[in-house]
């Protein structure tokens, strides 16, 4: 029967551990949000002002950053990776997919690009071009798939098929209608082009890439849009009347559109991955709501909904991943200002605005050489025609709401970790003062 009783000092060397414990959770609470397994970020070199790769991978371990978009591939940048274990999707410029049709320079590129570097650098996938079906190179277009083809088959003959799959980044442009979300569907001018991609993805369990901006929207019709439809920010929503659900961010919509375009050919087994999206904090005198104000609104609050790991309202139980635009501010990117102004950071790593994120790089140790006139991140500039991504549709009370607003689920699920925080530790701390 040797029943013990703890003495008076053993529950208060008990507290005092448990008051360190949640210590350590309230800090694990504040890292952020890029921290989930479903962000990740662009890194583009599209400028002359960037530091050095080795410095960059130590600005991502700073704020647990564990998933990087790259543009091209670059000797100086995956060896800078190698042992970090963040998972990286290398880049393939679309002026070399034409080479890759060639089964000969397809293997060669394979094994001097990606078997070289493994496995220290830990390569998840390939990006074969980048918006093909919405540029004017109808060659290109053609070539696509059977470049995709071929570096394949060279993954699968180092047996690297498994943990590095391919894509291709795709315009929302490709559809020719994304409203209603249950109605997407691609253009009809695609649809000969996207079945064999489609085709390609299904067999091979690959994610269809694409890159969705509602800034884009909001810019080409700011007086129709609403802001806070594009933000996250609360708002009435827009209601899909096909099936009566209210969607509170133009993004799922965008997402829910694609959904329903791949559907509508034949092929429910394909997950979306949004490769790009992001705010610029910066823009020309005619680009609305390129704002810093907006910028922070945006990634801040998307970035709080993808922590919640759920999916669209047309797929609730597949976890979307999305991988944010753009890591640094790129001066050397064309167009206008807004282009130049997606990054999370500037070029000396301090940030652009307040999302959570610390670190700062050595002003001594930037380098003005490290751009690659390879890396062609060219990524937030659609070179077609605008997506079409106006919802118009008012919402009606009968409809069925599925999302709240990023700002309101997770204020609302913070407070109330925060107040049981709270409550605990104010019981402890009476505990270790009781006589």
């Amino acid at each position: 029967m040797g029943t013990s009783v703890m003495g008076r000092g053993g529950l208060k060397m008990s507290c005092l551990w448990v008051l360190v414990l949640l210590s350590g959770l309230a800090l694990s609470n504040a890292q952020s949000k890029i921290s989930s397994s479903t962000t990740g970020i662009n890194y583009g070199q599209v400028a002359d002002n960037l530091a050095s790769p080795e410095l960059v991978v130590g600005l991502l371990q700073t704020n647990s950053i564990n998933k990087v978009k790259l543009y091209s591939v670059n000797e100086t940048v995956l060896k800078a990776f190698a042992n970090t274990g963040i998972e990286l999707i290398v880049g393939m410029g679309n002026e070399d997919v034409g080479n890759m049709t060639d089964p000969t320079k397809a293997t060669e590129w394979v094994n001097e690009n990606i078997k070289a570097y493994l496995p220290a650098t830990k390569i998840r996938g390939i990006a074969v071009g980048n918006e093909v079906y919405t540029g004017t190179d109808t060659q290109l277009m053609a070539n696509l798939v059977p470049a995709m083809k071929n570096i394949h088959s060279a993954l699968v003959s180092i047996g690297a098929d498994t943990n590095i799959k391919i894509t291709t980044p795709h315009s929302l442009a490709v559809l020719g209608n994304s409203f209603p979300p249950s109605a997407g569907s691609f253009a009809s001018d695609l649809k000969s082009l996207m079945k064999p991609l489609l085709d390609l993805l299904s067999q091979i369990g690959s994610p269809f890439f694409i890159n969705a901006y509602p800034y884009f929207a909001y810019k080409g019709d700011p007086s129709q849009i609403s802001l806070n439809y594009v933000l996250f920010e609360p708002n009435s929503g827009v209601v899909d009347p096909n099936n009566n659900i209210r969607y509170n961010n133009m993004l799922y919509a965008q997402v829910d559109a694609v959904y329903s375009a791949l559907s509508a050919l034949g092929y429910t087994n394909i997950e979306v991955t949004v490769s790009e999206t992001g705010w610029p904090s910066k823009g020309d005198a005619n680009e609305a709501g390129a704002t810093l104000q907006n910028a922070q609104s945006y990634n801040g609050n998307l970035l709080q909904l993808l922590a919640q790991n759920q999916g669209t309202p047309l797929r609730p139980k597949l976890v979307l991943q999305a991988y944010l635009f753009a890591l640094f501010n790129e001066d050397m990117k064309p167009g206008p200002a807004s282009e130049r102004n997606y990054g999370l950071f500037k070029p000396d790593g301090t940030a652009v605005y307040n999302l959570g994120l610390t670190g700062t790089l050595s002003t001594g140790s930037s380098s003005t050489g490290s751009s690659s006139t390879g890396s062609t991140s060219t990524g937030s500039f659609s070179t077609g025609s605008p997506p079409p991504a106006i919802y118009p549709n008012s919402p009606t009370d009968s409809s069925y709401s599925y999302y709240s607003s990023a700002k309101e689920t997770c204020s609302v699920i913070s407070f109330y970790n925060h107040l049981q925080l709270l409550c605990l530790s104010t019981f402890l701390v009476v505990l270790l003062f009781l006589p």
